[in-house]
């Protein structure tokens, strides 16, 4: 039997080089995608001693449909697609006002836009393929409105929502739908980030880590059930909390760990 396909956006750096690097020394045939070109000159490097083509890389840019199109055509080929993990996202810290529209814009564009093309472009792909799951990496920002990320938050919330309303309409093509909700990473999006949550709540995850969840989220005969999975200690606790408090107390508890 072939290898089961996987398809792995912001694959060049972070959770997503983590994540491709992961699932082809598992065994899987892994298309690692991302806009940074020598990052994935990189991951190909990196990839050693994985059986050669077992990991595939290939430019990227996710808020492009017809480079969705033809990314997909040229990995899948006229096969099936087992897991897609929308992964690519863009953050940026600090007062909402004194970030440029331009890059509020360019957030919202990778972090929703991406993921919604990557869902549309591949379902043809998931379709055809009997036990077929999406990973979209959400956040545990979509848990509240994050002060200090708010457009990052606000796109975390967006992605929530799109995995809720996939995972059900989805379901009568045998597609499960996920999302995985970690807290900050230590990965070069949190490099040089002041905020009051960074401080009060630390970093407690690595790219690594995120990446076994991932993998232990999509392996085989794996149907929990749960659409929404925490990624740590820390997100687990403040996902429970979310579940079982009123608004007022996530306000309060938001506040004090966010400064604000």
């Amino acid at each position: 039997m072939s290898a089961p396909r996987v398809v792995v956006t912001g694959a060049a750096a972070g959770i997503g080089r983590s994540t491709a690097l992961l699932f082809a020394r598992r065994g899987y045939r892994v298309g690692a995608f991302d806009i940074d070109e020598a990052g994935l000159i990189s991951l190909a490097g990196e990839s050693a001693p994985i059986t050669a083509g077992q990991l595939v890389t290939g430019v990227l840019d996710v808020t492009d449909a017809d480079a969705w199109t033809r990314a997909l055509a040229g990995f899948c080929g006229d096969g099936g697609l087992d897991i897609l993990v929308n992964n690519a996202g863009l953050l940026s810290s600090g007062p909402f006002e004194e970030i440029p529209a331009s890059r509020h814009r360019q957030i919202v564009d990778v972090n929703v836009t991406g993921v919604v093309l990557g869902c549309h472009a591949a379902f043809p792909y998931l379709r055809d393929t009997p036990g077929a799951q999406i990973v979209n990496m959400c956040s545990a920002s979509a848990l509240y409105g994050q002060p200090d990320l708010a457009t990052y938050s606000a796109t975390k919330f967006a992605v929530r929502g799109l995995t809720e309303a996939l995972e059900l309409e989805w379901a009568q093509h045998d597609i499960t739908v996920t999302a995985m909700w970690p807290l900050f990473v230590d990965t070069h999006m949190v490099d040089g980030m002041d905020i009051g949550a960074r401080r009060s709540l630390g970093v407690n995850l690595g790219a690594d880590d995120v990446a076994r969840a991932v993998l232990d989220a999509t392996r085989p005969g794996r149907r929990s059930g749960r659409v929404h999975r925490p990624v740590g200690r820390q997100a687990t606790v403040l996902s429970a909390l979310a579940q079982i408090s009123p608004g007022w107390a996530n306000r309060l508890v938001n506040r004090r760990l966010t400064g604000r």
